[in-house]
């Protein structure tokens, strides 16, 4: 069973996700950009939790895509956004970078668009993320 928090949560990293796309939709509108950055954060730590939430955040292996993130958010914030966003962009694929090869193993199952994650450029593409010297393949939560 699902927990009210985390309907909230799921809600509010939904309208973050709709605000930022609205952001870029209208060129890089910060108003928007920072209230689905505020928006995306605050689902986020009621979909997982506060202490997931800051044990994922303060991982020493991933300072590097935190700090571009956060960084990114203070940009969007003191309205530089499109720098800002190039920021959590690039902190958001060192973060989630060793998930990405498993969303696209679980959609090469998906009946229309499983043919183009099993092209073979495609696979390629997606197994060069997250690649850890030890082989380590864990979901980044």
């Amino acid at each position: 069973m699902v927990s009210d928090n985390t309907k909230i949560g799921t809600g509010l990293m939904f309208l973050g996700f709709t605000f930022l796309f609205l952001g870029i939709l209208f060129l890089f509108d910060s108003t928007l950009l920072a209230l689905g950055d505020i928006l995306f954060l605050t689902g986020l730590t009621l979909t997982i939790g506060t202490s997931r939430t800051l044990r994922f955040f303060t991982r020493k292996d991933r300072i590097r895509g935190i700090v571009a993130f956060f960084g990114g958010v203070t940009l969007v914030l003191c309205r530089w956004p499109v720098v800002g966003m190039i920021l959590q962009i690039y902190g958001l694929i060192y973060l989630f970078g060793q998930f990405f090869p498993i969303a696209a193993a679980s959609l090469k199952d998906v009946p229309v668009v499983g043919s183009v994650f099993r092209h073979p450029s495609v696979e390629g593409f997606f197994s060069s993320f997250g690649r850890v010297a030890a082989g380590d393949r864990r979901a980044p939560v």
